[in-house]
């Protein structure tokens, strides 16, 4: 792990472990926002073969509490991959309870929530790199397409060294037979 890319986990993830474990603890400032996206979500979760809480307060604190501790994760490195794109799945219905700018009418407020709107769609496409980095390593599938092509042509090269060692095999009991003995 290159101190760079340690440096920028720490930094993209500081805000998803502060925000999530103040989400866990006090939860009410963020209900009212909440509302509006988990009134939505309420109906798919209720069909979940996992039962999970209906109620905006509920599912405000759950979504701090994955935020702190994919974030830790996402410091730590452990998970790192799993654990960015976990945290980019919770931006997309925070940024939009939060940050709804297209509904604010006081062109102040509008401004900030779309600032913030912004910085959240930023944070987002950090988490997808930090997703998709493979730390200079090759990825899994390319991996498992690499062993299976080595795999191929073990097999090739087995089979036609069995079947020139065949070959000779029949070209010696031939020869054999016309020796005197």
């Amino acid at each position: 792990m290159t101190p760079v890319r340690t440096v920028a986990r720490a930094m993209l993830s500081a805000i998803f472990v502060a925000n999530g474990a103040r989400a866990v603890v006090n939860p009410d400032p963020y209900v009212a926002k909440a509302k509006r996206v988990t009134d939505l979500v309420a109906p798919m979760l209720e069909k979940a073969p996992v039962q999970l809480p209906t109620d905006a307060r509920s599912l405000v604190r759950l979504n701090g509490a994955v935020q702190a501790v994919a974030g830790l994760l996402l410091v730590t490195g452990r998970g790192r991959r799993a654990a960015a794109a976990t945290l980019a799945g919770t931006l997309v219905p925070t940024t939009l309870a939060g940050h709804a700018f297209w509904e604010q009418g006081d062109p102040d407020e509008r401004r900030a929530n779309q600032i913030h709107f912004l910085k959240n769609i930023s944070m987002l496409g950090g988490l997808l790199l930090a997703a998709a980095d493979t730390e200079g390593q090759p990825s899994l599938t390319w991996r498992t397409g690499r062993f299976m092509d080595d795999s191929r042509r073990s097999i090739r090269r087995s089979i036609r060294t069995a079947r020139r060692d065949a070959r000779i095999a029949m070209k010696s009991a031939a020869a054999a037979r016309h020796l005197p003995g």
